[in-house]
């Protein structure tokens, strides 16, 4: 116990002198000065570094007519940047600066730096030189803290522009068709029916099927109707014996030729027909007849009320009606579409047998540039495209082109959220984030929500990066990266599915602060094997100091 009370009486007595000492003191006794960082390392957000660092003077340590002058500085590999002084002085001190007292005291202040590449290694230090008497005096250096943590710039930033859908099947379902004409009244099939163009046509369409690699027959068909006028059940009952009609007729029609049974069917008052047919002709009050079939759901009373229009119904009666007491004969079939590789050899050797969907999608297989803009501009001059308008500015803006990108969207017709969200990457891309934002907004599609929350991670609203990307389509990296900032481990590892090398580097992060050596070295050796620049970034993350010191 003595000597205890031994030991502080001489820290006492060290301390007062420096109360009636030089400032000399002050550099001599710095060790007694606390200095602490929060975060204790040094974290980038949206291109900026700013810590609060506070700093803890014992009592008589500072001299009354001293003044300290505080410069802050970042050194890493290639440079160092400075603050501006931070100014303090003793009580006995006439001046505005920050006042000091003897018996000690925190001093809290919030630093700014811009972040410059190097920093990852890098440290935060304090040097002070005080003065007193007309002399400067430096103090010893004081390390603040290691490194800066620059987690969020992983953030994949370029937004997402889907292309527009090119509408190209693989397989395409098709149908051969002829039919057969009935008079009034009649389930009767005329000979002449049979042997009329139309029944001839359909044959030959069966005979190309079967020659047709391409073509496969999957189904036949045989459907019957009547008129939409004597009646519902009447007309019902016609069609039915139309049906049973014609499905004998079919083994004529189909003698000889390799074809499955057909289904067949039975429609009765063919109202679809007649719709179809009025709008098609030339009758001068089609519309006003469309308009009643519109109006009244009964057949019996749309037939009425047609029938009351007596010199319209007599074109009716003359040109449309006849047309529907039919019987129709159907192939289906499924015609095999052009491969990749088809489709690539045509670009060059018949790309004008290409149509509108086969253009668009020939454009998504080949890789050079050049290619696919002559795709593209092919699409628009011969089918007027806004597919393929919206989809070169895709092109463009994929490979980095943001000029014609710009240009290419400016001439899209159709002003939707796809066309919202795209102007909004290109602002993204040119930095103007406020621009950005208000696209996305307006185009309130859940990649536009995605591509917001990429201007988030950028900005430093991690939590609100979160809202807009936890049902993000497409890639989970931006997922998995705004649930790691906002430290929600468990719900990044889950998000974290895809297979990205920066999605691994991004587990191997979460291992890192988890502590879980294991799991870092499994995740690390699988970003070397991807992505060697990648990997050379980790070994300067201050995330992983603890695994490579």
């Amino acid at each position: 116990m003595k000597k205890a009370v031994k030991i502080f009486a001489i820290a006492a007595m060290v301390l007062g002198a420096v109360a009636c000492s030089s400032a000399k003191k002050m550099a001599e006794l710095a060790d007694n000065v606390i200095v602490s960082c929060d975060p204790a390392v040094l974290e980038c957000v949206a291109g900026n570094i700013d810590p609060t660092v506070s700093v803890t003077y014992p009592a008589n340590y500072f001299h009354p007519k001293a003044i300290l002058e505080v410069t802050p500085v970042i050194v890493y590999d290639g440079g160092e940047a400075k603050m501006s002084p931070l100014m303090y002085q003793g009580e006995k001190v006439k001046d505005n600066y920050k006042v000091v007292p003897k018996a000690g005291g925190t001093v809290t202040e919030k630093l700014h730096f811009n972040f410059v590449d190097g920093m990852e290694q890098s440290h935060l230090e304090l040097r002070g030189v005080a003065k007193y008497k007309g002399k400067s005096i430096k103090l010893p250096t004081k390390k603040v803290a290691d490194g800066v943590n620059t987690t969020y710039a992983l953030v994949k930033g370029e937004g997402q522009v889907p292309m527009k859908a090119d509408g190209y099947e693989a397989i395409l379902k098709q149908t051969a068709e002829g039919q057969i004409l009935y008079k009034v009244n009649s389930a009767d099939v005329r000979n002449s029916e049979l042997k009329g163009q139309s029944i001839k046509n359909f044959q030959n369409a069966l005979d190309e099927i079967k020659n047709n690699e391409r073509k496969t027959l999957v189904g036949t068909e045989v459907v019957a109707y009547a008129s939409p006028e004597g009646g519902e059940k009447l007309n019902r009952k016609l069609s039915d014996n139309r049906s049973k009609s014609a499905d004998k007729a079919w083994t004529k029609v189909v003698k000889g030729k390799e074809v499955t049974d057909p289904d067949v069917r039975s429609i009765g008052q063919d109202w679809e027909g007649f719709q179809e047919l009025v709008q098609n002709s030339d009758i001068r009050d089609k519309d006003l007849i469309l308009r009643v079939l519109s109006m009244y759901s009964d057949p019996a009373v749309r037939e009425s009320e047609i029938k009351n229009m007596s010199s319209i119904y007599t074109e009716l009666k003359n040109d449309v009606l006849p047309e529907l007491r039919r019987a129709r004969f159907i192939a289906n079939v499924e015609f095999k579409n052009y491969t990749a590789d088809e489709l690539v050899k045509m670009i060059d050797d018949d790309i004008d047998v290409l149509d509108e969907p086969a253009l668009l999608h020939a454009a998504t297989l080949v890789p050079d540039l050049n290619k696919k803009v002559k795709l593209y501009n092919k699409a628009i001059s011969k089918f007027d495209s806004d597919a393929a308008r919206f989809n070169l500015g895709v092109a463009y803006l994929n490979a980095g082109d943001l000029n014609n990108a710009s240009k290419a969207f400016a001439n899209v017709e159709t002003k939707d959220a796809e066309l919202n969200n795209a102007l909004g990457v290109i602002a993204l891309r040119k930095g103007d984030y406020a621009t950005a934002s208000d696209y996305f907004k307006k185009a309130g599609t859940d990649v536009a929500k995605a591509n917001q929350g990429v201007i988030d991670i950028l900005s430093g609203n991690y939590e609100k990066a979160v809202e807009n990307l936890k049902d993000a389509p497409g890639c989970c990296h931006n997922t998995v990266l705004a649930y790691l900032l906002t430290n929600q481990y468990d719900k990044a590892l889950k998000a974290a599915h895809c297979k990205d090398p920066k999605v691994t580097y991004l587990k191997a992060v979460i291992a890192a602060r988890q502590g879980n050596m294991d799991e870092v070295k499994a995740n690390l050796d699988i970003v070397a094997q991807q992505d060697k620049e990648l990997f050379a970034r980790a070994q300067k993350d201050v995330e992983f100091a603890e695994y490579f010191k």
